[in-house]
């Protein structure tokens, strides 16, 4: 199964760290969307788009690569680190609906965030994403790929 994770880790790092622990475990190819603007994506049998949240948003840079680059009916998953750790891929879904992909699910945890005020606190969520995290987001992927197998 041939999979690629379009990525934007602008802020500490985090989606980063996320995407990369999968990518230590399983082949999947990992496209910085601050970096490469056009891919083509039509051999790919997964297509995951992961993203640090920027008022309630992915990365625009995300949201542009994929709006430019994502075939139709691909299957898609989401992954995002936030300093709320909650699930903000209703947006981004919204914004790819007119590729009519089937969505698989998403990944979501908190990230360290040190964005406006929170850096005169010290940021929030900080140390993550940590070990569990990562863990977690592996084990999600292997669900996806298992799922997508049988």
């Amino acid at each position: 199964m041939k999979v690629c994770i379009v990525y934007a880790s602008t802020h500490h790092g985090n989606t980063r760290k996320v995407v990369e622990a999968i990518a230590g475990e399983y082949e999947v190819e990992l496209i910085d969307a601050t970096e490469v603007k056009e891919r083509d994506l039509k051999d790919y049998d997964m297509i995951g788009f992961a993203s640090g949240i920027y008022a309630a948003q992915f990365h625009q840079s995300v949201l542009n690569f994929a709006s430019v680059n994502l075939p139709r009916s691909k299957k898609v998953f989401c992954i995002m680190t936030s300093a709320m750790g909650k699930d903000f891929s209703k947006g981004f879904l919204k914004t790819i609906e007119n590729r009519e992909p089937e969505y698989l699910g998403s990944y979501y945890c908190t990230g360290y965030n040190t964005f406006g005020p929170f850096k005169l606190v010290g940021g929030t969520g900080k140390g993550h994403p940590d070990e569990t995290d990562l863990r977690k987001a592996v084990r999600f992927y292997e669900k996806l790929i298992r799922t997508d197998e049988e």
